[in-house]
C-alpha cells in the first residue's frame, strides 16, 4: 500500500469516525444523564489510551513535572467540559446544527490569537467577523431548537477553542498520547462526580442504542479516531490534516438527515455556507497544503476527545 493510500485511509477515518460522534452523543444522551454519560466516557476512554500508551512506549512517559500534569488537568477541565455541554445541548438541537456551530472553532482561535497579541492574515481576519455573521444565523431558534440550547453549543465552542489554542502555549507531556489521557481522565474524575450527584443514573433505563453509541463514543471516537489523526500529523501536511474542521460538519449533517431523519431550513444552509467556507478560507491561510512545519501544530490540534471538536 503506498504512502499516499495510508494518507487517504486515515484521513477518511477521521472525516468519518468524528464526524459521527455527533450521532453518537445525540444517541448515547437519550436515555443515559449526560453528566453520567460523558464522565463515565472520558474516564474509560482515558484509561484504555493510557493503558495503550503504556504498552507502545512505556510507563515513563508519565514521569512528569507538577506543571506539566496541571496543564493537562486545566485543558481536562476544558476540553470534556465542552463536551458535557454539548451532551446536555444535543438533546434539544439537531446533530447537525450542532456540528456547524462546533465547527467555527477555528474562527475562535483566530479571534483569540488576534487578542493575544498575535496577527494572523488579514483575509484569516476577514473571514473570522463573515463566519461570525453565519455563526449568528445559525444561532437563531429554528427546527424546534431553543435559543439556550444554541447558546449552549456556542458556550462548548468556546471552550473546545480555549482548550485547543491553550493547549500549545502550555507545559503539556511531549507525547501525545500520554498528555491526552491524562486530560481524558482529569475531566472525566471532574465530570462523573458531578453526573452522580446530579442524576440518579439506573442502567436499566439505558436503551440498547444510547449503550452502543456511549461505545462508539468510547472507542471509535476517542480512540480510533485520535490514533489516525496523531498518525496523520506526522506523515501528512498540516493543510491536508485541518481539512477535518469543515468536513466533520457535513458529514454529521448527512448521517443526522439519514439516521435520524433531521431535515435543513434555508436559515441552516446559507449559515453552513458562510461558516464553513470562512473555516475552509482560514485554514487555507494557516496551512498552505504543503506546510509540514511542526511549529504549526499547535493551531491544528482538534480537540482530541472528539469531535472534534
Amino acid at each position: 500500500m503506498s504512502h499516499r493510500t495510508k494518507v487517504w485511509i486515515a484521513l477518511g477515518t477521521v472525516y468519518l469516525i468524528w464526524g459521527s460522534t455527533y450521532l453518537g452523543i445525540k444517541l448515547a444522551g437519550e436515555t443515559i444523564p449526560p453528566m453520567f454519560a460523558v464522565g463515565t466516557r472520558f474516564v474509560a476512554a482515558g484509561l484504555l489510551m493510557a493503558l495503550f500508551t503504556v504498552w507502545r512506549r512505556g510507563g515513563g512517559v508519565f514521569r512528569l513535572s507538577r506543571a506539566a500534569v496541571g496543564s493537562c488537568i486545566l485543558i481536562g477541565a476544558l476540553l470534556p467540559g465542552a463536551n458535557a455541554i454539548l451532551f446536555v445541548a444535543e438533546r434539544h438541537v439537531p446533530t447537525g446544527l450542532a456540528a456547524l456551530i462546533i465547527g467555527a472553532v477555528p474562527l475562535w482561535i483566530v479571534l483569540m490569537r488576534t487578542l493575544t497579541g498575535d496577527r494572523p492574515p488579514r483575509v484569516a481576519l476577514l473571514a473570522v467577523v463573515v463566519g461570525f455573521c453565519g455563526l449568528a444565523i445559525l444561532v437563531r431558534p429554528s427546527g424546534g431548537a431553543p435559543l439556550w440550547a444554541l447558546l449552549l453549543c456556542v458556550c462548548s465552542s468556546v471552550m473546545w477553542a480555549t482548550g485547543s489554542f491553550l493547549s500549545g502555549r502550555l507545559p503539556l507531556p511531549e507525547d501525545v498520547f500520554a498528555a491526552t489521557s491524562l486530560e481524558m481522565l482529569a475531566g472525566g474524575a471532574i465530570l462523573l462526580p458531578i453526573g452522580l450527584a446530579t442524576t440518579s443514573p439506573h442502567p436499566a433505563d439505558f436503551s440498547a442504542r444510547s449503550i452502543v453509541g456511549w461505545i462508539y463514543l468510547v472507542t471509535f471516537g476517542s480512540l480510533v479516531g485520535y490514533t489516525a489523526y496523531v498518525w496523520l500529523l506526522d506523515n501528512a501536511p498540516l493543510g491536508t490534516v485541518a481539512t477535518y474542521a469543515y468536513v466533520n460538519p457535513v458529514v454529521a449533517i448527512a448521517l443526522g438527515a439519514i439516521v435520524l431523519g433531521e431535515s435543513l431550513t434555508w436559515s441552516i444552509v446559507v449559515g453552513a455556507v458562510l461558516v464553513l467556507a470562512c473555516v475552509a478560507l482560514v485554514i487555507r491561510q494557516e496551512f498552505p497544503s504543503r506546510t509540514s512545519e511542526p511549529g504549526l501544530a499547535e493551531h491544528a490540534k482538534p480537540v482530541p476527545m472528539t469531535e472534534g471538536p
